[in-house]
């Protein structure tokens, strides 16, 4: 009977072990699934990040292309006005030809600069900041630039023609201003500093990245709050001037394109190559703590 009693005891004990040992390995398996499913759940962000990205390249792409064939269009048109006005005895069929296509002229150079705007929209609500983008919206920019030169010169070269001619280019003047007002925005760029709490607060940065919440990082938020940064000129300014304790930049900028100097809690930014320090992002975030 005693030994009925000890093997009775032996097995409750040993399944009490194993009940134990299957709650650590419950546990424990809990605890991989969480981490498991925040990778899948990353990864998943990750993706449609990508996603996002690539249709915005494809579509600011077929805008560049879409703009380069307009700019190839009227340097064709106007080379062929120059050649048919050389004539200055022109005939009332080729007056009305060469008007025509100023009007052509004038309705690209129009659609160019919604396709302008549309673009530099399109990177600035995505945040797409990439070196080759911002190289090829500038060398955008300064061809429409000269091409603007260049009508200009054909307007002074018709003028002693015709006067319709030149009005019909005068017409567009109010269009030139967009192009003034996109070169603005292009020429326009924004930092923002403060310590971890107060960007957070504001919505300027998030912690990211660590392994179960350890070693995180204060990083740019993707929906980041536009409105709490101060807006400046990139070509106008040289300097600017950050107090607080330590300097530590949250936003990518070459070091080789500035340098810091500090006195005290002051600390100024010079900025020594304008384009290089601002291609990879037009935001400058700082953090002082």
């Amino acid at each position: 009977m005693k030994k009925i009693a000890i093997l009775i005891s032996l097995v409750f004990i040993g399944f009490a072990c194993n009940t134990s040992e299957g709650e650590t390995t419950s546990n424990d398996s809990t605890g991989e699934s969480e981490e498991l499913a925040k990778l899948r759940s990353e990864n998943r962000e990750l993706k449609n990040k990508l996603e996002v990205k690539d249709s915005v390249i494809n579509e600011s792409f077929m805008l560049f292309n879409e703009i380069e064939q307009n700019l190839a269009m009227i340097d064709l048109k106007e080379d062929e006005i120059r050649f048919r006005t050389h004539d200055i005895e022109l005939e009332e069929d080729g007056k009305q030809w060469v008007l025509q296509e100023i009007q052509n002229i004038n309705y690209l150079r129009e659609a160019n600069q919604k396709k302008v705007k549309e673009l530099n929209k399109t990177l600035e609500d995505k945040n797409l900041q990439i070196e080759e983008f911002q190289t090829l919206v500038s060398n955008l920019m300064n061809k429409i630039e000269v091409q603007e030169e260049e009508i200009e010169m054909l307007r002074v070269e018709l003028a002693d023609l015709d006067r319709e001619y030149v009005e019909l280019l005068e017409a567009y003047q109010e269009q030139t201003e967009i192009t003034a007002e996109v070169l603005q925005e292009l020429n326009t760029v924004y930092y923002v500093y403060g310590s971890t709490e107060e960007l957070i607060k504001n919505g300027v940065i998030v912690k990211e990245g660590g392994f179960l919440g350890i070693a995180k990082k204060n990083t740019l938020k993707s929906d980041f709050n536009e409105d709490y940064f101060t807006e400046i000129s990139k070509s106008g300014t040289n300097t600017i001037d950050i107090y607080g304790k330590e300097v530590n930049f949250i936003t990518d900028h070459p070091s080789t394109s500035y340098t810091v100097t500090s006195e005290g809690d002051k600390h100024t930014i010079s900025i020594n190559d304008h384009q290089s320090f601002w291609k990879v992002s037009k935001y400058l975030v700082v953090v002082v703590d």
